[in-house]
């Protein structure tokens, strides 16, 4: 969530940057998924199959969509203290699932192309349901962990439509640029292009799970509201530009709990560690050292024994 100050909600340019980034990188990652798809179905000759993973695709879009709605429906119509509750346990649901998808990301990057394909060549003699199961469950994984990184701006859409609308520029974005890519028009760097919106998102997901303490801190299920870890209010000026970008991006407020400090240095250096690691190719051993090894073996074990 955004916290506002009084001098009002931070500037349009900041809410629509982070939600604009987020977007972009979901809908790619989408894109990406449903470009596999669709090129495997045509290369297979299998062109009827088109429809249904469309069918599977806008059924994952709508899951979106209406997931964001219900979020923010559900915070502004009811209670602020219900809504506090609502919102802090929908921001430490999205934590969890976007934490488990940047890691999955990571890990399975590589592999992905020959999974899709495997499953869409199976779903494809199963029959067209299975097709738009294979494809709503394919993107329809992204488009949630989309809905719910959003939470870390429903306070902000509240008061406006920015954020709604940078995350809307951003897939946008990301449609084109998959098209482009469809077409070999353009190249990226996905590595690199992945490991740095990974990092980002990170630190993003920390200040959710920040926002999500809080939140709880407010409704009491979790203690500690008053004990603050530091106040730099003093000097901070939550109005300048650089209050306002890491307000409206990573939710940082100048006056935190002891608890939400916690939980948000452990989330960055555990998930963050996690993060890189496993991007880290395993070291094989030396193909000409373990040939060298098994013939020096194999020598020793044909020389006659000593007398």
């Amino acid at each position: 969530m955004i916290y506002l100050s009084a001098s009002g909600a931070p500037s349009i340019a900041t809410q629509m940057f982070g939600s604009g980034l987020i977007g972009v990188r979901e809908g790619l990652e989408s894109g990406i998924v449903v470009m596999i798809l669709i090129a495997f179905a045509v290369k297979s000759d299998r062109r009827d199959a088109l429809k249904w993973i469309w069918a599977g695709v806008a059924a994952a879009v709508a899951l979106m969509i209406g997931t964001f709605l219900i979020i923010q429906f559900g915070t502004s119509t009811v209670s602020s203290l219900a809504a506090e509750l609502i919102a802090g346990i929908a921001s430490i649901i999205a934590v969890v699932i976007v934490t488990f998808m940047v890691l999955w990301m990571r890990k399975a990057s590589a592999s992905i192309s020959g999974e899709l394909k495997s499953g869409l060549s199976t779903a494809m003699a199963a029959g067209p349901v299975a097709v738009m199961g294979l494809a709503f469950l394919a993107v329809g994984r992204e488009g949630l962990e989309t809905a719910l990184l959003m939470v870390g701006y429903a306070e902000s859409s509240s008061n406006g439509p920015w954020p709604l609308l940078g995350l809307l520029i951003g897939i946008v974005v990301a449609v084109a640029l998959t098209f482009l890519l469809y077409r070999g028009a353009i190249r990226i760097d996905f590595a690199r292009f992945f490991y740095y919106t990974g990092l980002f998102l990170i630190v993003v997901a920390a200040g959710i799970a920040s926002y999500g303490v809080r939140a709880l801190q407010v409704y009491g299920w979790l203690p500690g509201l008053h004990e603050i870890a530091f106040d730099i209010t003093s000097w901070y000026d939550q109005s300048a530009w650089y209050g306002e970008v890491l307000q409206g991006i990573f939710n940082f407020r100048p006056e935190p709990t002891v608890l939400q400090a916690i939980v948000w240095v452990a989330y960055v250096l555990i998930v963050g560690a996690l993060f890189v690691l496993r991007g880290r190719p395993r070291k094989r051993a030396d193909p000409a050292a373990s040939a060298r090894s098994d013939s020096a073996s194999s020598a020793a074990s044909s020389e006659p024994a000593a007398s």
